[in-house]
């Protein structure tokens, strides 16, 4: 996550100045990117995307977001995991994660906060009325070759296994050849949930969402 570069690059909230709290529960959110790091808070305000970490604290205004980003990105500990992506017009990207580090091998599912969230931010962005643009999955120019990578080492490892039926028992064969089923299975999943495209802030697609 970038929120370093986020609270170098943003303008923060003047000293001395209460920062209000409208958000309601839909309108928060928090979670831990990795165990050792300090929990982001996110709050949906009347006029702005509110974030917290320590003592910091950055407004981005509704009208300043021109990007969200929906996508699926598990992780080895966590495959169940999807993330908000959001790009204001100035400073650097902003990341909501549906995971929270607990320990050092294992982070808990926030599968319901973290979509109340995602649908309230949508809605708020939809009324405030200026042009974002909505996105699903992976950008285009990494999807893609991406998927053409894949499917040449798949066909690759099919070729080999079939090559090498005659020399090898049964036994390493069939295990080879689950393991590639496992990988093709899974990679297949991760494609399907992040073929980019476009959706409207009323209709947000549920192959990105928990």
């Amino acid at each position: 996550m970038q929120l370093n570069r986020t609270l170098a690059d943003m303008p923060a909230a003047s000293p001395g100045v209460e920062v209000r709290d409208d958000a309601g529960p839909a309108g928060r959110y928090s979670f831990k990117a990795s165990l050792g790091g300090g929990e982001s808070e996110f709050s949906l305000q009347p006029d702005a995307l509110e974030f917290r970490r320590g003592g910091a604290v950055v407004r981005v205004p509704y009208d300043g977001i021109r990007q969200v980003r929906l996508a699926f990105r598990p992780t080895t500990i966590q495959p169940y995991r999807f993330v908000t992506e959001i790009r204001p017009a100035a400073g650097g990207k902003l990341t909501l994660v549906s995971a929270s580090a607990r320990s050092m091998i294992e982070q808990q599912r926030l599968d319901a906060p973290y979509r109340a969230f995602v649908v309230e931010l949508h809605r708020r962005l939809a009324t405030a009325g200026h042009a974002v643009r909505f996105r699903a999955g992976s950008p285009a120019w990494l999807y893609w070759p991406g998927v053409a990578a894949i499917g040449a080492l798949s066909i690759s490892a099919a070729i080999l296994a079939y090559r090498a039926l005659p020399a090898a028992d049964w036994t390493n064969t069939l295990l080879f050849l689950g393991m590639l089923a496992l990988f093709l299975w899974q990679m297949g999943a991760f494609l399907y949930r992040n073929r980019p495209g476009g959706y409207t802030p009323d209709r947000l697609p549920r192959r990105v969402m928990p």
